[in-house]
């Protein structure tokens, strides 16, 4: 049930995965007796189709070891333990497989619409569990009266299977006296399996309605008011970790979209190990060079990487890489006191990059000078840079 007493139809948003995390630690998750049922009739049936054999000749094996007795068993009084004892062994090897199958299909009966849990929670004692008044409004409730329908339909859909398959094999089942012991065994194992196996598809046509309810219940029963899920919201975002995973995500976002961006780029500005700024500029579509991509440290390293794995020139000047960082902000235009600095580099660049192609001499390094105080980090930055 729900943790509040909200009335459901109150109750308008879907679980948040906080709510359905907590729900699954109290143990409440959603599960269906039917499947599991019909599950194991199945595995039974499974296990005794595919053993009938061994198992058919098996226990007419300790039937017939069971009943013989010959004159000096009749004089051991302990005869009688010792035999038990080693029949009950052999029946239990000779059931073995299908006591696996059986339980091995409980598990997976039990898990598949609910998942795996082990919790002590529905396992304490809870005060409120003996108030008759909460007793009579669970009987009482719309759940209660889909299990009392369920059961009716359960009961009805059996007998019905039951009576129908015990009429169509009646005839077999009045004549298995007459039958030798091996061959009646035998028939005998068979008519059983067909039982199991009606009986398995009739709780599958039961499951086949039930787990889905069970689906739909238990999502019902956790759904949450807006104001329940408002509370919740600011709950997890006023956490001190909570916070700095959100902060680091969008961290991480912003800096792969910017060393996309990198490839894009012209020339890349250096301190040169520290510091990495990279530096676009389109003629008649730009008034100033635009910051692709900033960083210091390993950001920085991973722009100079990037870059060298594009082929994109760098252009080692500390001072002009201080500056772009500390005046510009990824994706803005560089800042009117460094228009000279960056024009000097970039046509710097543009030499260079004809002269590689034409095979003329290089052009010569430009030694490029910016106010010391713009390299400088600055008192109260607006945004906190990426590094």
């Amino acid at each position: 049930m729900a943790d509040n007493d909200t009335p459901l139809e109150d109750r308008t948003e879907s679980a948040t995965p906080k709510r359905l995390d907590d729900a699954r630690r109290r143990g409440q998750v959603p599960r269906s007796r039917e499947l599991s049922m019909a599950l194991v009739l199945g595995a039974g049936a499974a296990a005794l189709y595919g053993g009938r054999g061994e198992l058919g000749s098996g226990i007419s094996e300790l039937m017939v070891r069971s009943l013989r007795f010959d004159r000096a068993a009749l004089e051991d009084p302990d005869y009688m333990v010792t035999a038990l004892g080693s029949t009950t062994i052999a029946a239990l090897e000779l059931f073995i497989p299908l006591f696996v199958a059986v339980a091995a299909a409980a598990i997976a009966g039990s898990i598949a619409i609910g998942g795996w849990l082990l919790s002590p929670s529905p396992l304490a004692f809870k005060p409120e569990r003996l108030d008759p008044v909460k007793g009579l409004g669970r009987v009482f409730s719309l759940n209660g009266f889909v299990e009392v329908l369920k059961a009716i339909a359960k009961a009805v859909v059996i007998l019905a299977v039951s009576i129908g398959f015990l009429w169509t094999v009646r005839d077999a089942v009045l004549g298995l006296g007459h039958e030798p012991v091996g061959r009646g065994l035998a028939h005998a194992m068979s008519l059983s399996l067909l039982t199991l196996a009606a009986g398995s598809f009739a709780l599958l046509l039961i499951a086949a309605v039930d787990a889905p309810y069970q689906l739909w219940s238990h999502a019902r029963q956790l759904r949450m008011t807006r104001q329940e899920v408002v509370d919740e919201l600011k709950e997890s975002e006023g956490r001190p970790e909570v916070r700095s995973r959100i902060r680091q995500l969008q961290q991480e976002v912003s800096r792969r979209r910017m060393l996309a961006d990198v490839p894009k780029a012209d020339v890349i500005v250096t301190n040169p190990t520290h510091f990495a700024v990279a530096l676009r500029y389109e003629d008649g579509r730009m008034r100033a060079p635009v910051v692709l991509a900033k960083g210091t440290d390993h950001v920085a390293a991973r722009i100079r990487q990037s870059g060298e794995e594009h082929g994109i020139t760098f252009f080692e000047a500390p001072l002009l890489a201080r500056a772009l960082y500390w005046t510009t902000d990824i994706g803005q235009e560089i800042p009117a006191p460094l228009y000279l600095a960056v024009a000097q580099v970039l046509t710097y660049v543009y030499r260079l990059r004809a002269a590689r192609t034409a095979g003329g001499p290089l052009p010569d390094k430009p030694t490029v000078e910016v106010d010391p105080q713009l390299a400088e980090r600055p008192r109260r930055a607006g945004r906190r840079p990426l590094s």
